[in-house]
């Protein structure tokens, strides 16, 4: 396209997807063995089309119907590319205070708008964004699994690390005993030049908490994720004081004003936001903009998303000066290795690096089969 030619939406369709994991994933909240996600299709009068992701982890044909009635006939006849208006407008869809599922919808369809944008342009996104212009971003390997056998993690940590990843990231939880162990454990197991940090998916109280981050900071790791609810902003703050391990959140977050205090207040060292609840892009690039001002690195959550919010992570990624590192699951999960052409993340790094795709957009395009059985699926709990 030429610049300044017209451009519009004409559809935004919702697709609620959910697959089985052919492994099961533990964490602290739980065992895993289905997870969802939703896709965003946004269409133009001019045949571009671009791909979106919202979390939408539970009940996501509750998300498809939130878009399809609330935000798409908002954004028809609309230019895609007028991204900040368009989020604002999708922001007063709805009244009361941002987050939870209308910030996740809008994170799909904000995706979706960028996609377009930057094949309207015939550029990747992360040129779009006109930052570092990064083309690959260090990665650390997600996760360890949580759970009762130590011997099992010590050898996923070693697998991880025969892979050629050099940073891990591993699960801890309840109770506190059988964490300090975990932690103590994959240390011997992968000796010291590994860089490790754990995530207990606000597994403690602050006590707990505290007990936990000693033992951290005895086996060298790197950052303490998620100790506590998000919540409790002041327990954040007294377990900074008495943890001499940095602190790493984010991910619970929806829009900037929560990610602000604990981040201004320098409480977090690492800003963790995932792109497809914070948001999508826009919010996601306050977020990791502000980190940047107060001294905090951006360490980009993917978690057990599919391959659209792994691609958007990288642009945003590739183009903030504080990009730390970004998380890269490894455990199999066909929303990321069957619904597009791009291999996931696991699969293409090199060296503990993963390059950000030079497509237009975000580089990708999508697989209707695969999206036709996972939408079915998705319907079928439902019907």
């Amino acid at each position: 396209m030429q610049k300044g030619d017209a451009l519009r939406i004409t559809e935004v369709i919702a697709h609620p997807l959910t697959h089985r994991l052919p492994a099961s994933t533990q964490t602290s909240w739980g065992r895993y063995d289905r997870v969802s996600i939703m896709l965003v299709e946004v269409r133009t009068d001019t045949g571009i089309i671009g791909f979106g992701e919202s979390l939408a982890r539970f009940a996501p044909c509750a998300y498809a119907e939130l878009v399809e009635t609330a935000l798409a006939p908002r954004l028809i006849g609309r230019d895609p590319r007028h991204i900040g208006a368009n989020w604002e407008l999708m922001r007063r869809a709805l009244s009361g205070r941002a987050g939870g599922m209308l910030i996740e919808a809008i994170a799909g369809v904000d995706i979706a708008l960028w996609d377009i944008a930057g094949k309207a342009a015939g550029q990747p996104v992360w040129r779009l964004l006109q930052g570092e212009g990064t083309r690959a971003v260090p990665v650390y390997a997600a996760s360890v699994g949580w759970g009762d056998d130590d011997r099992a993690a010590e050898e996923e940590a070693v697998e991880f690390v025969g892979r050629g990843f050099t940073s891990l990231k591993v699960k801890i939880g309840a109770p506190v005993i059988a964490a300090c162990r975990r932690i103590e454990r994959i240390r011997a197991a992968v000796g010291d030049r590994v860089e490790l940090t754990a995530d207990a998916n606000w597994a403690y109280d602050l006590d707990g908490a505290i007990a936990v981050g000693q033992a951290l900071a005895r086996n060298g790791y790197t950052w303490f994720e998620e100790p506590l609810r998000p919540e409790d902003e002041d327990g954040y703050r007294v377990l900074r004081r008495r943890c001499e391990v940095p602190l790493a959140a984010g991910e619970s977050n929806y829009t900037l004003d929560q990610a602000a205090p604990l981040v201004t207040d320098r409480t977090l060292s690492v800003l963790q936001p995932n792109i497809t609840r914070s948001g999508g892009i826009t919010e996601t690039l306050r977020m990791a903009r502000l980190a940047a001002a107060h001294g905090v690195a951006y360490a980009p959550h993917v978690g057990m998303s599919g391959i659209i919010c792994e691609a958007a992570s990288l642009h945003v990624a590739a183009a903030m000066s504080n990009t730390r590192i970004m998380e890269c699951p490894c455990s199999a999960n066909l929303f990321k290795s069957e619904l597009a052409d791009l291999a996931p993340g696991a699969a293409r790094a090199e060296g503990g690096m993963l390059a950000v795709p030079e497509g237009p957009g975000l580089g990708l395009e999508i697989n209707f089969d695969a999206l036709s059985r996972m939408k079915a699926l998705a319907l079928e709990e439902v019907a």
